[in-house]
């Protein structure tokens, strides 16, 4: 009987033992296989100094929002006068000699823009430089250079008793009639030569003049 003992005890033994190796087979075969069907981890991209995002947004194109009438005003002048609460500000002046229109931004004390009887381009033109006529003259040249630099808006004011003379009063009316004028000169140009919904390339004015 202890002979039969010792044989079962042994077979047992070597049961448990196949088993034990069995399991492990298996466990390091479904590790193995585990292993290889994980995908391969991507490569991180490598971010370029074009493609990095800077934290500090700088706006290259200021003039942007001031076109869209989206840009703000300086406050706080309500006391002062004139106010500062505009984009751009014409200042005219008239000497015993010549008329100059100068036109300001709000964060500058230089002009942006001039016009003045002394230019010689202007002035070979003129009888007198600071007659009516001169006045005409220095608001349709200032009219087309505003519309070339992209100048929309413009503020003038003055105290009332200056506009008793013919020339002051009617130097701003010139400058935005002038100004309104070739706007709507560049909207028809504009109609005429990229609409495709018009046949006749070269049609009548008043067709254009409907366009703008």
């Amino acid at each position: 009987m202890a002979l039969f003992s010792d044989v079962c005890r042994s077979v047992r033994t070597l049961l448990g033992q196949c088993q034990r190796s069995t399991a492990a087979a298996a466990w390091s075969h479904s590790q193995s296989s585990r292993k290889y069907s994980q995908t391969a981890p991507e490569p991180e991209p490598v971010i370029s100094d074009n493609e990095a995002i800077n934290k500090t947004f700088v706006n290259r194109n200021p003039r942007n929002l001031e076109q869209m009438a989206l840009a703000v005003k300086d406050r706080g002048w309500a006391t002062v006068w004139p106010s500062r609460q505009y984009y751009h500000r014409l200042m005219f002046r008239r000497t015993q000699h010549h008329i100059t229109a100068e036109v300001y931004s709000s964060d500058s004390v230089d002009p942006v823009l001039s016009c003045s009887t002394k230019e010689w381009a202007l002035k070979r033109e003129l009888g007198s430089t600071r007659s009516v006529a001169a006045c005409r003259a220095v608001g349709e040249v200032l009219a087309q250079r505003c519309r070339e630099a992209g100048i929309t808006r413009i503020v003038y004011r003055e105290v009332p008793w200056k506009f008793r003379s013919e020339s002051v009063s009617f130097f701003p009316s010139m400058l935005f009639k002038y100004y309104t004028l070739m706007v709507k000169i560049c909207r028809l140009i504009h109609a005429n030569f990229f609409s495709t919904a018009e046949s006749d390339i070269l049609g009548s004015h008043e067709r254009g003049w409907r366009h703008a």
